[in-house]
């Protein structure tokens, strides 16, 4: 690990000064990716900022049918939150099935989109939700804001705020996680809202999370797995790894947003 500056503040207005002030700096959230990098040398930020001590960032609210997550909180109190359980249920099984309790315990919402890995579980109920992203300069949809495989619409210097999710009529995330390290090899969130049926994929696009729009299509006409039995997923542009093959990424796409489906309709 490199040498670097360390920062603490107490509020986004301080963290945003020290972001600008650095020549090479970057946030910390949880630390899950961007401490094992700096230990491997694949980053040498001048200036570390992070974010836990910054209590604006931390909190859940549901009001006017959204609920809205600061970027501090984390996966566990997510998935423990009764507000979020009550809201969007499909929003805590998915938080509380990220990666093993440390993990759950120190990630975070808003370091989990910023990054954007493209196996991440939270992408993908960002794009099928329709959820919008602020930050400390504007409001991004999330359409807009997965830019590919570990880049975001983030500019340089700013920071994720919170995120804020519509409550959909019924929604379900089913993932097959990789059985070390329990990152998606395909995770489907599939959801009804009054603007049709929505579903995205994380953990097999080439270029990260996706939405899949012939499963939309078939579902926004009937919100039934058996509607979408007979879709074929193609596997142009899927990935295939030593975990998986695309052709095999493509069937478990099928399998998983029928799982989904069902557990929405349960």
């Amino acid at each position: 690990m490199y040498d670097f500056s360390y920062h603490k503040p107490s509020s986004v207005s301080d963290a945003v000064a020290a972001l600008q002030a650095a020549e090479d700096g970057t946030v910390m959230a949880g630390g899950m990716t961007l401490i094992p990098t700096m230990k491997q040398r694949l980053a040498q930020p001048s200036d570390v900022i992070d974010l836990g001590g910054i209590g604006e960032l931390k909190g859940i609210t549901v009001s006017g049918g959204t609920v809205t997550i600061g970027a501090m909180t984390t996966h566990a109190t997510v998935a423990a939150s009764a507000e979020v359980k009550g809201a969007i249920p499909a929003l805590a099984h998915l938080a509380g099935h990220i990666g093993d309790a440390q993990v759950r315990n120190r990630g975070t919402i808003g370091g989990s989109i910023a990054n954007n890995d493209p196996t991440a579980c939270y992408p993908s109920a960002c794009l099928a939700l329709g959820a919008t992203i602020k930050t400390d300069r504007r409001e991004i949809p999330a359409s807009e804001f997965f830019a590919g495989m570990f880049t975001t619409a983030l500019e340089e210097g700013e920071m994720v705020v919170s995120v804020s999710f519509p409550v959909p009529e019924k929604a379900a995330y089913m993932k097959f996680p990789n059985p070390a390290s329990r990152y998606a090899l395909v995770g489907v969130f599939a959801a009804k809202t009054s603007g049709g049926a929505r579903v995205a994929v994380t953990g097999a696009g080439e270029n990260g999370v996706f939405r899949a729009a012939d499963l939309e299509a078939a579902l926004s006409s009937n919100f039934s797995s058996d509607a979408i039995k007979g879709v074929a997923v193609s596997a142009d542009g899927l990935n295939s790894d030593i975990h998986a093959t695309a052709a095999y990424r493509a069937h478990l796409i099928g399998v998983m947003a029928r799982r989904a489906v069902d557990a929405a309709n349960a």
